[in-house]
């Protein structure tokens, strides 16, 4: 049986095609990839997700139950909610937050630079450091800044007892964005079966600086059932 393959990308270059209002919210991007499925005239697909990516699959999944057979998430975003709140951890405080804003806002370059040996992993020569940079340094300071702000203020904690696709959850072990114990929360509060896996790799975007450690794990989630997988 033949299969192919859809690649899903963000609009983070021109100022035409981002709505700023749209975009405020992680549902704006799920309508996106609703109606890009629509319109090529896809029923059922597995959909594989990174970050605030694998985010955006749940809230997708639960505003049309039968399109994903499966979820993939590669280091989902910290339970879906990066403040901490009350006995909830999600790894910032508000004034942290705060100043990511206007570090962003004051000098992007110099706070990504500055930011990049941590979330990627590795030093500013690597290859992958260097490709991520030069994505990022293309995007408008605008775009970025709005961007940022979903991203760390957006709380999707409401929908996981509502999926009911069934998820992989790859983790990384060492990834300062998202760290083990954080994910937990996630895995804990999902409304359906789950499996979690933690691959040997480094950093944030393990498909760049580790693709021979994860594309192995990616394959095998992406091809057997979690029954299989548990066996």
């Amino acid at each position: 049986m033949s299969s192919s393959m859809i690649i899903w990308g963000w609009v983070l270059q021109t100022l035409i095609f981002f709505f700023f209002e749209r975009y405020s919210t992680l549902e704006g991007f799920a309508y996106d990839l609703l109606a890009i499925l629509e319109e090529l005239q896809v029923d059922s697909c597995i959909f594989v997700g990174h970050s605030v990516s694998s985010m955006i699959g749940l809230i997708t999944t639960v505003m049309q139950l039968d399109l994903f057979s499966k979820i993939v998430m590669l280091s989902p975003t910290q339970g879906t909610y990066l403040l901490n709140d009350g006995d909830y951890c999600g790894g910032f405080e508000l004034e942290d937050l705060d100043q990511i804003f206007e570090a962003v806002q004051s000098n992007y370059k110099a706070w990504w630079s500055g930011f990049a040996p941590l979330i990627v992993g590795g030093d500013m020569d690597s290859i992958a450091i260097q490709e991520v940079t030069r994505a990022l340094f293309n995007m408008r300071l605008e775009i970025a800044l709005s961007l940022a702000h979903t991203i760390f203020l957006s709380d999707s904690r409401h929908i996981l007892g509502h999926v009911t696709t069934p998820c992989h959850v790859i983790l990384i072990i060492r990834d300062v964005a998202v760290p083990i114990p954080v994910s937990e929360y996630l895995f804990q509060n999902l409304g359906t079966e789950s499996i979690v896996e933690v691959t040997s790799s480094e950093g944030h975007l393990p498909q760049l600086s580790s693709p021979d450690i994860l594309i192995p794990v990616l394959l095998k989630h992406i091809r057997y059932c979690i029954r299989d997988l548990k066996t």
